[in-house]
């Protein structure tokens, strides 16, 4: 039977077997090539901190709340950077065509079966490395946040988290037209953010903190906007030290737990700081129906296959999904070492 990822308890992951789902009318089945990690929202569920994993969601009333956990252990196929070839398609469907590559979000499994009209929306494009559909959602997030920053041409924006999803919005802010500071606490993604376009990198402990070096750089006056992506709540409230009186901050990390660190009487209070809430289930409101989840998923892609993005760099390790409860523990406990990790199933090439 086909693999899937599976958690088993916070810190115990690895693979099981699935059964083949049966092939509908109007689907298609693909066979995954390669799944990325979050390195954000899949360790929450690595590390029994995810929301999910303790309370109960109420999707009605769209609150958290004490109960039964919305998921429990064992939680089998988290992840949403997947990329695979159609193997069959149903007698009804025209397009995707047997042999093609699509990426898409059907988690950490050997094989899928989608609807096909979703995954004709999400061909691979001609002469992009099939590795690197694995950051059409990743990308998304990031663009989604750049989004809610609204940055306009010549504005200063203050990044703060330069794990994948922080470098990419660094990239697309400047694309965007944005002068970038870049924040982060390893040393190794303040010298890389200078490579996706940040005109400034900074380490989050520089003395005084990161908001006083965002200061320097801009003159003294603050950045317009800062986009948050590390989930700490220190770095949010650095981001809200760091732009100017009525500046926005975009809270696009995933936080978790009590908010330690974030004091909201100071700066956010006396200069009147602005918070955005991003997160990828929605597009900012302002846009209207111009923009959608597909619609920031072709984006992305679009700049990847330009060479615009080039996302590369940001791929440190490849592995054997066998090898996946090695991926976890070196995401978990030594992530100056990695950036990008990325699964490879069996039959890819």
């Amino acid at each position: 039977m086909p693999l899937v990822v599976q958690f088993t308890g916070p810190r115990e992951v690895g693979v099981a077997d699935e059964p083949s789902s049966p092939l509908g009318a109007g689907q298609v089945r693909i066979a995954t090539w390669y799944s990325g990690i979050s390195a954000g929202t899949e360790l929450t569920a690595y590390r029994g901190s995810n929301p999910y994993l303790n309370k109960t969601w109420d999707a009605a009333a769209r609150l958290f709340t004490e109960g039964a956990p919305a998921f429990s252990y064992p939680v089998s196929g988290w992840g949403y950077q997947e990329v695979g070839q159609v193997t069959e398609v149903a007698p009804d469907v025209t397009s995707p065509r047997v042999g093609d590559v699509v990426y898409g979000i059907w988690g950490h499994r050997a094989e899928t079966v989608v609807p096909a009209a979703i995954a004709a929306r999400r061909l691979l494009p001609a002469g992009v490395d099939p590795v690197h559909g694995v950051f059409a959602r990743v990308g998304a997030i990031a663009l989604n946040a750049v989004l809610a920053a609204d940055v306009h041409l010549g504005e200063h924006v203050a990044i703060f988290g330069q794990g994948v999803i922080g470098l990419l919005a660094t990239r697309l802010a400047g694309l965007n037209g944005a002068s970038v500071t870049a924040v982060d606490g390893l040393a190794d993604r303040v010298a890389l953010a200078s490579r996706f376009g940040a005109v400034q990198a900074v380490p989050a402990d520089v003395a005084g903190g990161a908001a006083v070096a965002v200061r320097t750089v801009t003159g003294g006056a603050g950045a317009d906007t800062a986009i948050e992506l590390s989930g700490s709540y220190r770095a949010l409230h650095e981001a809200i030290r760091s732009v100017r009186p009525g500046g926005r901050v975009v809270a696009a990390g995933f936080y978790q737990g009590d908010g330690a660190g974030l004091r909201l009487g100071e700066e956010f209070h006396h200069n009147r700081v602005e918070i955005v809430a991003s997160q990828i289930s929605g597009t900012p409101r302002a846009l209207g129906d111009r923009w959608n989840h597909d619609r920031l998923l072709s984006v992305v892609m679009s700049l990847v296959a330009s060479g615009a993005v080039d996302v590369a760099p940001l791929v440190s390790h490849v592995m054997p999904v066998t090898e996946v409860a090695g991926a976890f523990e070196l995401l978990d406990r030594r992530p100056a070492e990695a950036l990008q990790v990325v699964l490879r199933f069996p039959g890819a090439p």
